[in-house]
């Protein structure tokens, strides 16, 4: 399990913390998610790696990883609770999602319309207005 402490907050892939109300909700009111069903959502927690990031009790952000673990990842559904955000969360929940020993080695895809510099200090890629691609690391390495 993973668990990283970062200022006041942690930032967790324990699926039992998560608080998939609190995500339901953020993610209605989201420009990439606000049209799809709460039960969708609900069911895509359920199938995906999830990292939640927490104040005490309360959750303030979200990533979901949706992958075969063996050559492909796409992370999706990225948030932090506007009241939270400017104190480094995203870039600390990205920076362990990304830190997983379990994606090195594999080619990840996501889509943002407003985030591509958080993402490319990850290995991200642009790959068009929208999309991003970071090829496998081990990949990445040998090109340096």
């Amino acid at each position: 399990m993973m668990e990283v402490v970062y200022q006041d907050y942690l930032i967790s892939d324990d699926k039992s913390k998560i608080d998939v109300e609190a995500v339901v909700a953020f993610l209605s009111q989201s420009y990439w998610a606000n049209t799809r069903p709460p039960e969708r959502t609900i069911r895509a927690i359920e199938n995906s790696y999830c990292v939640g990031v927490f104040y005490g009790e309360q959750q303030v952000g979200f990533a979901r990883v949706v992958t075969d673990w063996a050559t492909f990842f796409y992370l999706c559904d990225v948030f932090v609770d506007e009241k939270h955000r400017g104190n480094g969360i995203g870039k600390k929940l990205v920076e362990a999602v990304m830190s997983e020993a379990v994606l090195e080695g594999l080619t990840g895809l996501l889509g943002t319309k407003d985030a591509h510099g958080l993402y490319e200090r990850y290995g991200f890629i642009r790959d068009s207005e929208r999309f991003m691609r970071r090829p496998p690391q081990w990949m990445a390495k040998s090109n340096l």
